[in-house]
């Protein structure tokens, strides 16, 4: 079906100025890069100013028609933002900011607010640049935040803009990267260690928690670990769901051999400090120049627990696997020790999620008075630089809020687009600060529409999960920090009769539930005393209590006014907007805007060009 463009591009055939083949804007590098499709003929490259608040992106397609890039929402793509351009058999270009109103039309924005810096064709590609704001104020266009992303990419054969299902992609990024791997220094001593399961008979369950203990290097001196990668084999589908590094206190008693993780034999779950983890969509990730994870002293662990969760669906027989992680370490030291903080709801039934919600809401809480204390000696503040989401399939958004005193200081994580598909370990744009007192709240958003029974909380991917890892430095003794609610009193407060915990989670199976009892038992949830529940490396356990606290929503950004078009009235409020920069100098990837449109059409004579769009 056409899109309304359509009769726009028969006038640029006749007025505007031919490209001549230039460039229409930078040409600096930009940093990160993505195929977004199965057949890489579809590849996007980005960058951005995050102080300007400027995104600016590159695609490249193998065609010689129109290609288009976008946001679009986790369930429809009515509603998407769509830039499309190409260039005309003339070579005369046409670009254009525009949004879906239904799953085959296009309509062109009444405010541009994409700006072109280069639109190309060759024999074999079809290559367009162009920036955006993070937040423009027009209501059609999707901000870009530090939430996953679906990036919206689609490609015609020809320059009639039709939309076509087979050349229409969609894939989650998470965009704004704050460090890329070029940008961090490889040791020139660099060693190789890996972890592994070696020759596992996958069982044909639907899902295995497989663990087993294995040593770190043997060094001489102190080294530190800089960098971690999956280590995976490839089988017909994707099995390995999640896999964690735990370090083992130095006065533990290890099994031997393979077995499950939480089966029948507790030892097998010994270890509970995490490490490094990789779940599902991820990939390597380096920690910062300053910080590494410490081996090759007396004080650091000399075994892991290595654990590999396997989801076998279809319960095939007959799979093998070899999976696990690859290490990177050096004897070139950094300034910091680095630990990782598992906070979240304790993992356990008492943690469930009625069927049918729209949405529903869990909380965990973690309260640090007692981390001193349990570390065993003077504790300094922890600096939290990265952090990691985790939940199963019904997830949809996780959030970790910092409390001092009584008073939200901040969000320190979040991702209010999160997708099971895509977990990987992410760096904080600015470091944060945890001094011992704070309170730490995670909030889990679910929606299970798509079940007829209660989730509980458990291991299987069929279960569901509330964890966030917080990457910090100096290291100390604290492992986990994990909270759950008084299930007695979430029981009675839904009419239900329960003298234990064990009778609250079972009263869960009573409830009939409509909207009214959702909500009823979220508020519930909320208003319940928590228990905290903090563990040491050594596996000493502490338990506390304390109350969920109010989270303020942080404020939206203001807008960035166009340089072109109609700015919402609504729009304006209550976060107010800010007029469009003049054009930004410079030529790197941090700025982006270096020229306004007009300034563009004009420097490369195209004043057919500005009639024909004004």
């Amino acid at each position: 079906m056409a899109c309304a463009l359509l009769p726009r591009l028969l006038l640029l055939t006749a007025l505007a100025a031919p490209s001549h083949g230039h460039h229409h804007g930078p040409t600096s590098r930009l940093r990160y890069s993505r195929f977004l499709d199965p057949s890489n003929a579809v590849f996007l490259r980005w960058d951005f100013d995050l102080e300007a608040e400027i995104i600016t992106f590159e695609l490249q397609v193998r065609t010689a028609g129109w290609v288009g890039l976008g946001v679009r929402g986790r369930y429809s793509s009515v509603g998407s933002d769509l830039v499309v351009g190409g260039v005309l058999p003339d070579g005369s270009v046409y670009f254009s900011d525009q949004h879906l109103v239904d799953e085959n039309t296009l309509e062109e924005d009444g405010s541009q607010d994409a700006e072109l810096l280069g639109l190309t064709e060759d024999s074999a590609y079809t290559t367009m640049r162009f920036s955006r704001p993070f937040r423009s104020c027009d209501p059609h266009d999707w901000d870009i935040t530090s939430d996953t992303m679906r990036v919206l990419a689609a490609y015609g054969l020809n320059d009639t803009l039709m939309l076509d299902q087979e050349r229409t992609f969609v894939k989650s990024i998470f965009l704004l990267q704050m460090v890329h791997p070029d940008d961090l220094n490889v040791p020139e001593d660099t060693i190789i260690h890996d972890l592994e399961i070696t020759d596992f008979l996958i069982p044909e369950d639907d899902t295995t928690y497989a663990c087993t203990f294995l040593p770190l290097p043997i060094v001489n001196k102190k080294h530190h670990i800089f960098k971690f990668e999956p280590k995976l084999v490839y089988h017909n589908e994707t099995m390995v769901h999640h896999i964690l590094v735990y370090a083992c206190g130095n006065a533990s008693v290890l099994p031997t051999g393979i077995s499950d993780c939480y089966g029948a034999d507790p030892a097998f779950s010994l270890c509970s400090q995490v490490v490094v983890g990789w779940a599902v969509g991820g990939t390597s990730y380096q920690f910062p120049d300053d910080v590494g994870v410490s081996i090759g002293t007396p004080l650091d662990p000399q075994w892991i627990r290595l654990e590999i969760h396997y989801s076998n669906f279809h319960n095939l027989p007959g799979v093998y696997d070899s999976s696990g992680i690859r290490m990177y370490y050096t004897a070139q030291l950094r300034k910091y020790d680095m630990g990782v903080l598992q906070l979240g709801f304790f993992t356990f039934p008492i943690h469930f999620i009625p069927p049918g919600a729209e949405s529903f809401l869990s909380y965990g809480l973690c309260k640090t008075e007692k981390f001193e204390e349990m570390n065993g000696a003077p504790m300094p503040d922890i600096q939290v630089y990265g952090y990691l989401l985790h939940t199963h399939l019904a997830g949809r958004a996780l959030k970790a809020v910092q409390y001092r005193n009584g008073t939200q200081l901040r969000t320190i994580c979040k991702d209010d687009s999160y997708d099971f598909n895509l977990q990987e370990t992410r760096d904080l744009p600015r470091r944060v600060e945890i001094k011992l007192g704070d309170e730490l709240l995670i909030e889990c958003h679910y929606q299970t529409l798509d079940r007829d029974s209660l989730t509980f909380g458990g291991p299987s991917t069929i279960n569901e999960m509330c964890l966030v890892f917080l990457f910090y430095y100096p290291r100390n003794n604290i492992s986990s920090c994990m909270g759950y609610p008084d299930i007695i009193y979430v029981a009675h407060e839904l009419g239900e009769e329960a003298s234990d915990s064990m009778e609250g989670m079972m009263a869960m199976n009573n409830v009939e539930w409509t909207p009214e009892s959702i909500k009823k038992a979220e508020k519930a949830c909320k208003e319940a005393q928590q228990m905290v529940i903090i563990k040491t490396i050594d596996e000493t356990v502490e338990n506390t209590t304390g109350w969920i606290p109010e989270i303020i929503p942080s404020p939206r950004g203001p807008c960035l006014e166009s340089i072109g078009g109609k700015v919402e009235p609504q729009d304006k409020i209550p976060a107010g907007f800010r007029a469009a920069p003049a054009a930004l100098s410079g030529s790197g990837p941090a700025t982006l805007r270096c020229l306004s449109l007009v300034a563009l059409l004009f420097g490369q004579g195209a004043l057919s060009w500005l009639l024909a769009i004004l």
